[in-house]
């Protein structure tokens, strides 16, 4: 009986170890988990070698920064919360290489939103999780780790950011800056052990799952173009190569208690209060670099007189991804609307695609599908995986009622907008994201919640048209003369046409026919009701003619070709869409064989825009008054020209998932010389073309193990096996 007690004991005793090396949430023991709180962690721990490979998990809510052995391994770690309604993602971070025989360390710095907003789901516990081994050594988050709340960050005071956003201002007082406490021989013995909050999979952090983009490319820190002063002679203003997301640094010698103020140009873009910086000084040289990215083309050091300015520099960080997509023509306006709307691409992707990188920062679903689009065309393939992850979150925060809504994550919005999400679900949004990209492990994942909105939550009328559907917000566009009644069904039949697709691609036949015999009764009624012999209109809508519904009809395919001179015309003289809506008229130009009207009205529409001195494009066709939606001067959706001049001025598109064959059909309009680049996950496709006369040369690069169709003449097509090919084609 005694050695049945005393092995009882034993197993006790081992699985309480067990438990205790458990990896959990831990937070310091004095946080009360309120909006903008800092916490610093450490863990000392000694190793007998180098190990070969440490891979750690690690979560926060909501940032990290990350040091081994005084060394910065993560610069900004962690995702915005949100891959379904309460739980959390997790980065892995392999940091083998920055142990060391003996003696180790790990700091880390974490910054809590803890309030609500567009793009983040609050968890309300200001938490970090770290999960690894290394040579037998537990690093798992818990009682051996410390932790303290790090005063130095506060708030400032008014104005703070605008409701949609999570992220707080940073003011930072360097009189309580802690010195050295990421190294390695910082002596911690003041700081107190952890505490626990939660195991992993407990709420309120949820299920953990893989962070599913790269961590941040840090192109470290850099000298801004030009630094002067203004007028006054209190501030530095400071000029970046472009509108970016970067982080500001400043280098000073100063008395203690003065407070330096730090903003971007775009502080108030979108018509809202958005991000700032507030730094207060101690005594002697000192350095500081704000943590909380802002974005814009100029930031402004506000400095109070006995401050001696050393050093200014600013660190962009971004998604992880090349710019290896490439146009260039012989129109200089073209070559410059291209630019800007990668920049303007590029500068809304970060823990999501986003509207605007200034005033809400927020996964609007209308913006993606455009962005998703540009992207094949302007970067390289690890772009792809932004929008997959967008996709998983929109439908995972599908609601019980069958509804999807955007943007999600969120704490503070919930409202559906219906023609969006119909953009979204269909043929232009998950279905162009298989295509271009060859990834389809999210479609039968996401296929019944898909058919689900389609037919449960989508009604149709007698005639098979769809019901229009307000929603939380019944938008169609930016701007006037929107006949929402047939842009709907555009919109819903375009939805169909991707379902149909999907459901051929995990056997669900009957659910294919169901979609094929619904587009068919869509397009004759759509027809039949709307179609008045020279436009497409709602009987009932009495405005000027809807520029958006002639272009949705010819892209969907439910206009005939008998009809594409007639909506031609009307598209030279109906100006109306938004940028948003902007892409899918060029496109239906070119689908019309109006490649030299699609250019001329790219040139009409942008010439303003282009006329401001930005590196990125507008929300809206103007800015302030002139603009749309707050008149944000940084918004993806606007760069549907990207993708317009690449795809069918220089035609190079997709025949089978991810370009595995694809065509290079092009027409140069008023254009002689088109040159792209488009980057594959099989290499890059390049096309170089001159036109002269009736006669263009076509030099094209395919890469290996793909296959290019080009018309060589009317009704004759060639296969192209990979290699670099000269040819010569007749203009049409």
């Amino acid at each position: 009986m005694k050695r049945v007690y005393i092995l009882l004991i034993c197993l006790l005793t081992i699985f309480t170890t067990i438990q205790a090396e458990e990896a959990q949430w831990i937070c310091a023991s004095e946080c009360n988990h309120t909006p903008n709180c800092w916490q610093i962690f450490r863990k000392n721990f000694n190793l007998s070698k180098r190990p070969d490979k440490v891979e750690v998990r690690i979560s926060a809510d909501s940032k990290y920064w990350l040091w081994i052995n005084g060394e910065l391994v993560v610069f900004e770690g962690s995702l915005k919360r949100g891959p379904s309604p309460g739980d959390c993602y997790y980065d892995t971070v392999d940091i083998s290489k920055h142990l060391r025989k003996g003696d180790n360390s790990i700091a880390v710095l974490t910054w809590f939103f803890g309030k609500g907003g567009f793009s983040h789901h609050n968890s309300g516990k200001a938490g970090l999780f770290f999960e690894g081994n290394a040579d037998g050594v537990s690093l798992n988050s818990g009682n051996s780790w410390l932790a303290t709340i790090y005063t130095a960050y506060k708030d400032t005071d008014a104005p703070h950011p605008n409701f949609r956003l999570h992220e707080s201002n940073i003011r930072f007082d360097a009189r309580e800056q802690i010195d050295g406490w990421q190294e390695k021989d910082y002596d911690d013995s003041a700081m107190k052990q952890a505490v626990a909050i939660a195991i992993a999979g407990d709420k309120p952090f949820g299920k953990m799952v893989k962070r599913p983009i790269p961590m941040w490319k840090d192109y470290g820190l850099k000298k801004y173009s030009n630094v002067i002063r203004s007028a006054q002679g209190d501030t530095l203003i400071c000029t970046l190569p472009y509108n970016c997301q970067m982080t500001p640094y400043i280098k000073l010698k100063a008395e203690a208690g003065k407070t330096i103020h730090i903003i971007t140009d775009n502080y108030r873009g979108g018509d809202a209060t958005n991000i700032r910086a507030e730094y207060i000084t101690r005594n002697g040289k000192q350095e500081y670099e704000n943590y909380g990215w802002m974005n814009g083309h100029k930031v402004y050091y506000i400095i109070p007189e006995g401050v001696k300015v050393l050093d200014v520099k600013f660190r962009e960080t971004g998604y992880d991804t090349e710019f290896s997509g490439y146009f260039n023509c012989n129109d200089e306006f073209l070559n410059e609307l291209w630019k800007r709307s990668a920049r303007t691409l590029y500068i809304t992707m970060r823990d999501n695609y986003m509207d605007c990188p200034d005033r809400e920062r927020a996964q609007w679903w209308g913006d993606e599908v455009n962005e998703l689009g540009e992207a094949f065309y302007a970067l390289s393939p690890s772009s792809h995986k932004l929008a997959t992850k967008g996709i998983h979150e929109l439908m995972n925060w599908q609601r019980p009622d069958g509804t999807i809504f955007s943007p999600c994550p969120a704490t503070t919005w919930d409202k559906e907008l219906p023609l969006q999400m119909l953009a979204s679900v269909g043929w232009y949004g998950f279905h162009t994201q298989y295509y271009f990209s060859g990834d389809s492990s999210f479609i039968p994942i996401i296929y019944d919640r898909v058919h689900r909105y389609l037919h449960d939550v989508w009604q149709t009328d007698e005639d098979g048209l769809a019901i229009v559907r307000h929603g939380g917000w019944s938008w169609g566009d930016w701007g006037s003369n929107i006949d929402l009644e047939a842009l709907t069904s555009c919109w819903y039949y375009l939805a169909l046409k991707a379902e149909k697709r999907f459901a051929l691609m995990i056997g669900k036949n009957s659910d294919a026919e169901e979609c094929e015999t619904m587009m068919q009764r869509i397009k004759t009624s759509f027809n039949k009701r709307y179609w008045n012999g020279k436009v497409y209109r709602t009987p009932s809508y009495k405005r000027a003619t809807d520029d958006r519904v002639q272009a949705m009809a010819v892209v969907a395919g439910i206009a005939d070709s008998d009809k594409y001179e007639a909506i031609a015309q009307t598209l030279q003289q109906e100006l109306h869409a938004s940028p948003y809506m902007e892409k899918y008229v060029l496109e239906a130009l070119c689908l019309m064989g109006k490649h030299a009207q699609a250019i001329e009205r790219m040139k009409l529409r942008y010439k303003k825009m282009l006329n401001y001195e930005y590196t990125t494009l507008f929300e809206g066709w103007g800015i302030g008054k002139e603009g749309v939606g707050g008149g944000t001067i940084n918004h993806a959706w606007t760069g549907g020209p990207l993708t317009i001049l690449s795809q069918y001025i220089c035609g190079v598109a997709p025949t089978s998932p991810s370009f595995r064959t694809f065509k290079v059909e092009p027409n140069l309009g008023s254009l002689t010389e088109v040159a792209t680049t488009v980057s594959t996950n099989h290499g890059n496709i390049e096309v170089d073309i001159k036109k002269t006369g009736s006669t263009m040369i076509l030099k094209l690069k395919v890469p290996k193990d793909c296959k290019a169709e080009v018309p060589i003449e009317e009704g004759k097509t060639k296969i192209l096996l990979s290699g670099r090919h000269k040819l010569e084609l007749s203009c049409k």
